[in-house]
């Protein structure tokens, strides 16, 4: 049976974080969400520990600085560079304490995937990267090289961990439909075609090897198409901002591909979901979908629906509750008659 990235009945997390203090958030994760523990972000640490800065300060053979209006890539390498580096090897060590060096669970680390990196990253006089394609053609392959590496860092301090990566990809749905602004503002880069951009997923994703690739995207009409045929064994959406188109969520699932559902707010709301109301979500889609029930917790992993980093921490631990609880809740009963 192919790997997923997660085994079945389980929860993880998206990612983000708040607050800068890395020890205790990687201890809040393995504790909350003991399946699936994921390596910690921490944006609220500044430029570096972002999204975008996160992944291109990592990059192999290609150079980032942080301008007023962003990351722009540049001939050599800076401050800026050494602190976002710095910062990925404090991420890095802090697994040690609270796994142990003979850690042999499931561990989730995350990079931003090619094509929200593009749309993030300016040329270097300016404009987003995504509007050249030789920039684009170049950043995909550092980035699959980093990918190499970063999987290479985890596995030395985690030998025996089993690892899986996500690509974050927000942007992915706006670059496909040509709603990228240009440096001015006024106009619009040309969308990719759909096997440029399927090509590029594709050359990221096999660079992690055997390590299962889960591609998230918290925006409105995820491509769920082109990321099954990029070869994504997960793909993570969030079913709050309107359900995925079910035709192409059934093909995933025919495929065999694993869905990610994003089922809890990333922002405490007023009154909070309970996990009977976070499974039912779950199994009303399913339903809809038309798979038998059974199959349901093979196939699905609950999470929120987007990253946690403008949360409380209150609510970060009530929202990883929520959706390991539902998890299990699933994985009980699918098909929710004893429930």
């Amino acid at each position: 049976m192919a790997d997923r990235g997660a085994p079945a009945g389980v929860a993880t997390g998206v990612g983000s974080l708040p607050g800068d203090d890395v020890d205790r958030a990687t201890a809040l994760v393995f504790d909350e969400l003991p399946d699936l523990p994921h390596l910690p972000e921490l944006p609220d640490r500044g430029p570096g520990a972002d999204l975008i800065g996160r992944t291109a300060t990592q990059l192999v053979d290609l150079a980032v600085d942080l301008q007023p209006s962003g990351w722009r890539l540049v001939d050599r390498p800076g401050l800026d560079v050494q602190r976002g580096r710095d910062l990925m090897t404090a991420d890095l060590d802090a697994l040690l304490p609270v796994a142990g060096p003979g850690y042999d669970g499931r561990l989730k680390v995350a990079l931003a995937g090619p094509w929200t990196l593009a749309a993030g990253v300016e040329l270097p006089r300016g404009g987003p990267a995504l509007a050249d394609s030789g920039a684009v053609r170049d950043l995909g392959e550092s980035l699959a090289e980093t990918v190499r590496e970063h999987l290479a860092e985890v596995s030395r301090r985690l030998p025996a961990a089993r690892i899986v990566l996500q690509l974050d990809e927000p942007s992915l749905p706006a670059v496909l439909a040509g709603r990228i602004r240009t440096q001015s503002g006024y106009g619009v880069v040309a969308a990719p075609e759909q096997p440029v951009a399927e090509a590029a997923i594709a050359r990221v994703i096999a660079a992690a090897g055997p390590t299962p690739v889960v591609v998230h995207c918290c925006a409105a009409n995820p491509p769920l198409r082109l990321l099954r045929d990029a070869g994504a064994a997960a793909v993570g959406v969030d079913l709050l901002v309107g359900a995925p188109d079910h035709d192409q969520l059934g093909e995933l699932v025919e495929a065999g591909v694993g869905l990610w559902l994003g089922v809890v707010p990333s922002l405490g709301p007023g009154v909070p979901p309970t996990p009977r109301e976070a499974a039912d979500r779950v199994r009303r889609i399913w339903g809809e979908l038309g798979f038998a029930p059974e199959r349901l917790p093979e196939l699905v992993t609950v999470t929120p629906s987007c990253g946690l980093a403008r949360a409380s921490t209150g609510w970060v631990h009530s929202a990883y509750r929520l959706v390991r609880q539902a998890a299990r809740t699933l994985a009980e009963a699918p098909e929710g008659t004893s429930v």
